[in-house]
């Protein structure tokens, strides 16, 4: 279930740190070949928080190296070869819960999050308990022509297969309530992760709550974007045709079940 956007919860008198503490909340950062984004990344994390686990995903630029400078500090899953993004959160979910975490903030190493905004989903995570927080960026305006076409495409197929609205699916910005959703994990091992679980949790009545985040997108000939647009495209497509099936015999009714169950709670 969806609900609309709304302003941040004002902040508790804890500080930022200390909530996360007390929320068992840590920061899972997926990274492959963001050599040149991910020291600005991290130092910015490290401001508000060090429970941090970084996943680099068969990196073979010099993501190791830059790795090991925070050696103590944060903690980190390497492994070869390459696997996707979907694998990667899959294996940052494992070592989360493997330390005790209960809730996850997912968090992109190409720097076009704001680490600062990390509070807006504590505060969320406060009032809106085993709910999926997921970051809705404030303005569409400043972003690039492809990725406006994927996140209306994304959003389109989300509303098929879910009968809910969401205007940033494809926001890699999340808050994951671990512990609610005992032991789920993507199927799909790259860049069609992230929708399929989305859709997944909706099927299953997670409420999801979008939180006002900013995003940066630096330059053209700065970005590095690892999506590949014939496979990554052609995966997505064969994803979304198998979730619009698989709403029909499963998706629909188990979304009318959970409607069902929540209005006898609340009658």
């Amino acid at each position: 279930m969806c609900v609309n956007l709304r302003q941040p919860a004002k902040a508790d008198p804890l500080d930022l740190q200390q909530r996360m503490e007390a929320l068992r909340v840590c920061v899972v950062i997926p990274t492959y070949h963001n050599q040149k984004t991910l020291p600005d990344v991290l130092n910015d994390i490290l401001q508000y928080t060090s429970a941090i686990i970084v996943v680099n995903d068969g990196s073979t630029d010099q993501t190791e190296e830059i790795l090991q400078r925070y050696a103590g500090r944060i903690d980190v899953v390497s492994y070869m070869p390459n696997r996707g993004k979907g694998y990667a959160l899959k294996t940052g979910f494992d070592r989360a819960e493997q330390s005790g975490y209960k809730n996850v903030i997912t968090i992109d190493s190409d720097g076009q999050h704001f680490a600062s905004d990390i509070k807006h989903f504590v505060d969320y995570a406060a009032d809106y308990p085993n709910a999926i927080l997921l970051g809705q960026r404030t303005t569409e305006g400043d972003m690039p022509a492809k990725n406006t076409f994927a996140n209306r495409f994304s959003n389109f197929w989300f509303t098929v297969q879910t009968a809910n609205r969401l205007k940033d699916t494809q926001n890699g910005f999340r808050l994951y309530p671990l512990s609610a959703m005992n032991g789920m994990r993507p199927l799909t091992s790259r860049y069609e992760a992230e929708l399929e679980m989305l859709v997944r949790l909706a099927w299953k009545g997670f409420r999801i709550i979008p939180v006002p985040t900013r995003i940066y997108y630096p330059p053209e000939g700065e970005r590095v974007t690892h999506f590949r647009p014939g496979k990554d495209f052609f995966r997505i497509s064969l994803l979304n045709t198998l979730l619009t099936l698989l709403a029909i015999v499963y998706g629909y009714p188990s979304l009318f079940f959970h409607f069902i169950i929540n209005k006898r709670k609340k009658s």
